[in-house]
């Protein structure tokens, strides 16, 4: 396996290239362009710069997370046509510097979400949580103002020019049914794929966090069978996944060893974190250990090691431990913890082969 680091840019970031180089076996960054407007194509100088900053530390770029899909085409407007085409373009300017995979997801509104950002552990640390019950009686509005107020840095899938016209976009999407949105997405598949293959980029999409609908909008990757469906939409090696161990952790029902298993050759990329679900449903994330959260972490690497696994993977989440101040769930420490169990795993696998 291939390991990288995410990191969200100079001066948009607690964590340094430097910092990031100095852990174990990192070969990469995972990055994007923070500063572009969803839906608009990314500037060549822009991402020649990233490039040369990474090169300075002598860390990759092979994967980008993400290219963000604007909400015209999983809506199915007549608009779309303009976004997959700054989409298409964009895709042809990160070949030029390297880029190997593209991570992405479908959901509707929020990329991912949770009630609270810096939710206490029994240890002292604090986490990502999620609270059922929340989300039931909270408006959308109001979380959306608590999670900016929250965050000093940007927050992906949070961005401020989508998330000023909440209202309009809940309206959009009232008679979105599930599979108009599969039906969006194949539309986009079918657009942007040859592009990608032709360019020698994988695309990958990222699983529904969290794994079930919420606030009444439709949700499609969610599970085994949802996955085959995706990957039979465009039945080709560049249609691929990041695999999230920790959004689909999020359903106990999910298995994802098996999952890892059963799709490895369609997997461009891996998410590896933990997450502790409660009995309610409720869910809070915790350090990769598999011992201290409900995925069985061991079992995830076990099966990208039976499988010769040669895609890319970074440490998902992490807690925020010994006082670092950092964007929520992406400190240096516990991510840099959690790729040190991972290659403990990883290594002991190797010996006993």
């Amino acid at each position: 396996m291939k390991m990288v680091f995410r990191w969200f840019g100079e001066g948009n970031d607690s964590v340094s290239l430097k910092h990031i180089g100095q852990i174990p076996g990192v070969e990469g960054v995972v990055w994007a362009l923070h500063d572009v407007p969803v839906g608009e194509e990314w500037p060549m100088d822009k991402i020649s710069e990233v490039k040369k900053q990474a090169n300075k530390h002598d860390l990759h770029i092979d994967v980008v997370e993400s290219v963000n899909v604007h909400e015209d085409i999983k809506l199915g407007l007549p608009t779309r046509d303009l976004y997959i085409e700054n989409y298409k373009k964009t895709i042809e300017k990160l070949a030029k510097v390297g880029v190997k995979v593209i991570c992405y997801n479908f959901m509707p509104v929020f990329d991912w979400l949770r009630t609270d950002l810096f939710k206490e552990l029994e240890d002292g640390s604090t986490a990502l949580f999620y609270e059922g019950s929340k989300i039931k009686d909270i408006d959308p509005m109001e979380l959306v103002k608590k999670i900016g107020e929250d965050s000093e840095l940007t927050m992906p899938g949070w961005e401020p020019e989508r998330l000023s016209h909440l209202a309009k976009l809940f309206d959009a999407y009232k008679d979105v049914t599930t599979e108009d949105l599969w039906d969006n997405l194949k539309y986009f598949l079918d657009e942007i794929i040859p592009v990608a293959e032709k360019h020698d980029i994988k695309m990958g999409i990222h699983p529904d966090d969290p794994p079930y609908p919420v606030f009444g909008l439709p949700r499609i990757i969610i599970n085994r069978e949802n996955i085959q469906r995706f990957l039979s939409l465009v039945d080709n090696p560049y249609n691929g996944l990041t695999l999230c161990s920790g959004s689909l952790g999020a359903n106990p029902n999910n298995d994802i060893g098996a999952m890892v298993r059963e799709f490895a050759d369609r997997i461009a990329f891996a998410h590896i974190r933990n997450v502790r679900v409660y009995e309610n449903g409720d869910f809070i994330e915790t350090s990769h250990r598999t011992q201290d959260g409900t995925v069985d972490i061991y079992d995830i690497v076990k099966a990208y090691h039976e499988n010769d696994f040669k895609g890319y993977v970074r440490p998902d989440h992490g807690r925020h431990i010994w006082d670092e101040k950092c964007r929520p769930g992406y400190g240096l420490n516990d991510r840099a913890l959690g790729i040190m169990y991972m290659w403990g795993i990883w290594d002991s696998l190797e010996r006993q082969k």
